[in-house]
C-alpha cells in the first residue's frame, strides 16, 4: 500500500503554494497549518511533509512555531524541509518535533557533512531531498541549479548509509500535470535498497492509484488537495479502503 503524504509549504506561519517552484507565483491558503494537520490526520495520514520556504531563502528554520504546534498534537509522523545549513539547524528542527529532516542543498553544497550526519543519525531519519530541474539538483529554494544529477548524490551517499530520498521533478510541482512515473521507476531498479517518494504533479485519486499500481512505496500530495482535486473525503475512503484488504 502506498503511504500518502500531504505537503503544507510554510511562508510567514501560512500555507502557501507555489507553481514550479517560483516564490512569485505563490497562492495563500486559509486554514492554519496546525489546522490541516489535524484534518489530515483525522482522515487517517500518518506521516506529513512540512516545508519551510522562508527557511529555505534564509539558510536557516524560520517556521518553528508552526512545527512545534504539529508535533505538539501528538498525531503525525513529520518530515521537515527547508532551512538546515548546519548542525544548529539540524538540531532546532528535530528538537522542535520533526522524526525526519530532508537534507538538500547543504548535501550538495557540503556532501562530508551530509555523510557525517547519515551516519550519526541513521538514513531513516536523515532524508535526501533531490529537486531535478531538466536532470540536474536545484538548491536554495529552487533558486540555483547545480551541475549534479540525482545518480551522483546516490552514488557518493549510499555506501554512507542513505536509505531514503525524495526527488521533486520542479517542472511538475504546482501543476497538476501527473507525476513523473518513469523517472521513479528507473531509480527504484537502480537503487533497490531506497524508498524513493514521489514528488510533483499528482492531480487527482487515480494519479495515486497508478502509483501504487506501479509499485512506488510513497507519495507526497500538495496542491491537488487544497484546489480541491483530492478531498479530505477521498483520502479518508482511499486509506479505510486500503486497510480492509
Amino acid at each position: 500500500m502506498i503511504q500518502i503524504i500531504p505537503a503544507i509549504d510554510i511562508i510567514d506561519g501560512k500555507c502557501v503554494r507555489l507553481s514550479q517552484g517560483d516564490y512569485n507565483r505563490r497562492t495563500t491558503y486559509t486554514p492554519t497549518p496546525a489546522d490541516m494537520a489535524k484534518a489530515y490526520a483525522d482522515a487517517g495520514v500518518t506521516r506529513l511533509h512540512l516545508v519551510d520556504l522562508d527557511g529555505a531563502k534564509a539558510g536557516h528554520p524560520c517556521n518553528l512555531p508552526a512545527l512545534e504546534e504539529i508535533a505538539s498534537l501528538g498525531l503525525l509522523d513529520i518530515e521537515w524541509g527547508g532551512g538546515i545549513k548546519d548542525r544548529k539547524g539540524l538540531e532546532d528542527v528535530l528538537d522542535a518535533g520533526a522524526g525526519h529532516a530532508i537534507i538538500g542543498s547543504l548535501a550538495v553544497k557540503q556532501p562530508e557533512l551530509f555523510e557525517e550526519w547519515v551516519r550519526e543519525f541513521g538514513g531513516e531519519k536523515i532524508i535526501l531531498g533531490a529537486d531535478l530541474r531538466d536532470g540536474k539538483v536545484s538548491v536554495s529554494g529552487w533558486l540555483e541549479d547545480s551541475s549534479l544529477s540525482i545518480h551522483d548524490l546516490m552514488e557518493r551517499f549510499l555506501p554512507h548509509g542513505l536509505t531514503e530520498v525524495i526527488t521533486t521533478d520542479i517542472s511538475k510541482d504546482g501543476m497538476l500535470s501527473g507525476p513523473s512515473s518513469e523517472m521513479y521507476l528507473d531509480l527504484m531498479k537502480r537503487y533497490p535498497g531506497v524508498t524513493f517518494t514521489v514528488s510533483g504533479g499528482i492531480s487527482s485519486m487515480e494519479d495515486i492509484e497508478e502509483l501504487d499500481r506501479l509499485g512506488l512505496t510513497r507519495v507526497i500530495v500538495g496542491k491537488a488537495i487544497y484546489e480541491g482535486r483530492i478531498t479530505l473525503p477521498n483520502l479518508a475512503s482511499y486509506l479505510k479502503s486500503r486497510l480492509i484488504r
